[in-house]
């Protein structure tokens, strides 16, 4: 499990405390346990707060005065807007809903968070099964073992990319011409942008305690799992994280965000999403992989110091709250 080249192995970080989920871990001891807890899936492919303070934390000013007319203003233009954000979720029909959805994941894999950025967005309900990394007895029934597996309607789908192509087509039978320009920057997510997180979310002793603190805290283990994992798997990953750095020639990791960042925003070119007045596939891609790192070191920094913010606030309004059900033993039915 030692695959430095997929991000899952060696990335912690999930969609509550980081307004959304993650990956992380290569090697400790059982190599294979840790390592798989942040690489969670193939290369292939809530605590949720926005990126920014409360929007309607403010005491409106009486309207009599022009300052309180400008406020009144101000607060019907946000209204309208966000109004239009809430527009760009797009609905499924009933027909193609799928009736039983069960993701097996790592709460911090950032492959995990594509797909459940594509489930919430979508409003497919979903259960979940989090996968111990150290035994993975809730994947004992399948030859896949690797997260995420996506369960639908007694089917089985692997590979992120893979899992979430098919169900749009399922849900968007309609659909068959591919966008090239969404393609390409999906393309971009798996190729580039994954490679770019755990240099930095590893980059310092204390960034690895924080991302092994919140996977261990969020994950599925045992009490003395977790004390191993915490501090054996940080001191693990900040030792990988640099040899990341050399596989994927990168010199500065803040420096490699940024630009990850800022090529991103560019794309955008001025639009609400890529793919127009709507979330596509690739918005919800980088949203997905991103959202896992948000309220960590990196992903604070990356906010402050970037133009991604606005993008990053329109999509966490757009996909909504999750479509998660409650928590399930679910796995006992597949084993």
């Amino acid at each position: 499990m030692l695959r430095a080249q997929n991000l899952y192995y060696h990335f912690p970080v999930p969609r509550n405390i980081f307004s959304p989920c993650s990956a992380a871990a290569a090697t400790l001891g059982r190599r294979n346990c840790i390592g798989t807890a942040f690489n969670c899936c193939s290369a292939k492919p809530e605590m949720r707060q926005l990126w920014f303070p409360p929007l309607f934390p403010f005491v409106l000013p009486s309207i009599t005065t022009k300052s309180g007319l400008a406020g009144l203003a101000g607060a019907v233009s946000f209204s309208l807007a966000l109004s239009s954000v809430v527009e760009a979720k797009e609905p499924v029909s009933l027909e193609f809903l799928p009736k039983d959805v069960v993701l097996y994941q790592y709460e911090a894999c950032p492959f995990c968070n594509k797909v459940k950025a594509f489930l919430d967005y979508h409003d497919i309900p979903y259960k979940v099964v989090e996968v111990n990394p150290f035994g993975k007895k809730e994947i004992k029934w399948s030859d896949y073992k690797k997260v995420p597996i996506l369960v639908v309607d007694g089917e089985q789908l692997v590979e992120s990319s893979d899992i979430i192509d098919k169900l749009n087509q399922r849900i968007h039978p309609e659909k068959t011409i591919l966008d090239e320009e969404e393609s390409k920057w999906r393309r971009w997510v798996d190729e580039h942008l994954v490679h770019v997180l755990s240099p930095n979310i590893y980059r310092t002793i204390s960034e690895a305690l924080e991302s092994f603190s919140y996977i261990t805290s969020h994950g599925n283990f045992s009490f003395h799992e977790r004390l191993t994992a915490k501090y054996a798997g940080a001191a693990v990953m900040y030792l990988v994280s640099k040899k990341l750095k050399k596989k994927y020639n990168i010199t500065d990791e803040r420096a490699a965000l940024y630009e990850a960042a800022e090529t991103w925003s560019k794309a955008i070119d001025g639009r609400e999403f890529l793919g127009g007045s709507r979330p596509n596939l690739a918005d919800l891609s980088v949203f997905g992989v991103l959202r896992p790192i948000r309220y960590l070191k990196a992903g604070k920094d990356m906010v402050e110091n970037t133009s991604i913010g606005e993008w990053y606030q329109r999509m966490e309004a757009a996909v909504g709250e999750s479509s998660r059900l409650q928590a399930l033993d679910v796995h006992k039915q597949y084993s």
